[in-house]
């Protein structure tokens, strides 16, 4: 069974999916069915059913709104991709709070230069876990807030938040 909670944040609503333990999708919605279509066939065959508590995951999203900002970040995810598609989900998730970079060195930093921004960019619009895997930290090179699937505005609350606090605690 897939279990979702709601949580509250200053940028809306944000749905947590989880299954055995381990988050499968979260995203800034009301509508945890919105993130459940998004998921593989064979997880959407578990069900669905929305629950008061996911625990740990619900808890470190709480932390990170109150300025643990690495709260996030030892959170147990798993979503599908190619293996390309996993080296740049785990270098997106290596950028720290409070850091942006472009998408082409994104695809630096996963180690594929020569795929550059379009594959980059694919990774980010495809990304299942937000804010757990920080697409939001990533800006075109040509300046600007880009896309995201949840919108600039949410885009742009992650991180005023982020950056706020990160000079704060340079301080």
């Amino acid at each position: 069974m897939i279990e979702a909670q709601i949580l509250p944040t200053p940028t809306g609503p944000l749905a947590l999916l989880s299954h055995e333990g381990v988050i499968v999708a979260a995203g800034f919605t009301a509508d945890p069915s919105e993130m459940f279509a998004r998921l593989s066939p064979r997880l959407q065959e578990s069900g669905l059913r929305q629950v008061a508590d996911l625990g740990r995951p619900a808890q470190a999203v709480r932390d990170y709104l109150d300025g643990d900002l690495t709260a996030l970040d030892d959170v147990e995810l798993t979503q599908p991709g190619t293996p390309k598609r996993q080296r740049l989900l785990t270098a997106l998730r290596q950028v720290p709070p409070g850091v942006t970079i472009s998408y082409a060195e994104l695809a630096e930093r996963a180690g594929m230069p020569r795929t550059a921004a379009r594959a980059a960019g694919a990774a980010c619009a495809q990304n299942l876990i937000a804010p757990f895997v920080p697409c939001h930290r990533i800006l075109p090179s040509t300046g600007g807030f880009g896309g995201y699937y949840y919108g600039t505005p949410v885009k742009r609350w992650l991180l005023t938040h982020e950056n706020a606090l990160a000079q704060t605690s340079v301080l």
